[in-house]
């Protein structure tokens, strides 16, 4: 019975810590410019949302347009949030800038 447990208790670290990733695509080409947030920080089980980019930051960079918005949780965002039971929660989010 132990042995099971602790089977299953590693199988489910696994798949609790897992990634995520979403794409938004506007269907534009993309340029070389692009807004990184890393570590953007997010609060119970991404119940309360890192803060977004603001649209002032984004026409300020993307002169031309946004191509593609891209929000993750790496391996590393969730082994995080993991071992702070959910607490803390950070996620990635990239916008990559159209091209002219």
């Amino acid at each position: 019975m132990g042995t099971l447990f602790r089977r299953l208790a590693a199988v489910s670290c696994f798949v609790l810590v897992g990634c995520y990733h979403a794409n938004i695509e506007t269907g534009r080409a993309a340029g070389s410019q692009r807004i990184e947030k890393e570590w953007a920080n997010g609060f119970l089980w991404g119940l309360v949302p890192p803060d977004p980019i603001t649209a002032q930051e984004t026409t300020k960079t993307c002169t031309d347009g946004v191509s593609k918005v891209e929000t993750q949780h790496s391996f590393l965002n969730g082994l995080v949030g993991a071992v702070t039971l959910g607490i803390y929660t950070p996620i990635d989010i990239t916008v990559t800038c159209a091209a002219k």
